[in-house]
């Protein structure tokens, strides 16, 4: 198995220590996604900003933006950002039946938060193209156009953090162990 490093705040390339400096900033911790990423210094930074962007300049609220992010999560069979979201959901006392939900595949107990689910579920599964009937599915249940394509932008985050992860196949990060995750269907 070919393995990636895990840079420092000491060794990481040049481009990348402005990055490393940031999220060590901003989590009071390197991350190990974050540590492996800055291999890839646009690639870091690509993920940072969609990550961001999603996170700050959505019209979605925290518990829909980690929908998003989960459904990610759990269909790209992400090993490392499961425990790490389902970390930052419990640190943001969102429901333990939704956090469950995401976790394991089954129906969110929240008809406008199932149809956010299903609606990202079917991008990833259709690669986008998902039809006129599937979007105004999205669209009846409250959602907006720009919401659609918000949805995007926290699928764009997803799969920098979901591929490099299945890539490296990067270590949990300490704090999130107590969350480890495999999917289903491999259990």
């Amino acid at each position: 198995m070919t393995k990636f490093t895990y840079y420092t705040a000491d060794n990481a390339p040049e481009e990348s220590k402005e990055l490393v400096e940031q999220s060590l900033k901003g989590f009071g911790m390197l991350p190990n996604l974050h540590s492996v990423l800055a291999e890839a210094p646009a690639t870091y930074q690509a993920y940072n900003t969609t990550f961001d962007l999603f996170m700050k300049n959505t019209t979605f609220s925290p518990l829909e933006q980690q929908v998003v992010f989960m459904t990610a999560n759990f269909e790209n069979n992400c090993h490392y950002c499961v425990p790490g979201h389902t970390w930052m959901m419990k640190a943001g006392k969102m429901p333990e039946d939704m956090i469950e939900a995401l976790r394991e595949g089954t129906v969110i107990p929240d008809a406008k938060l199932q149809a956010l689910h299903d609606f990202t579920k079917a991008l990833l599964d259709n690669r986008g193209h998902i039809g006129n009937e599937r979007l105004q599915a999205f669209l009846d249940a409250g959602y907006t156009k720009r919401q659609a394509l918000e949805v995007l932008t926290g699928l764009s985050a997803k799969l920098i953090s979901n591929f490099t992860n299945a890539l490296a196949h990067t270590k949990t990060d300490k704090p999130f162990e107590k969350f480890a995750w495999t999917h289903p269907s491999e259990r």
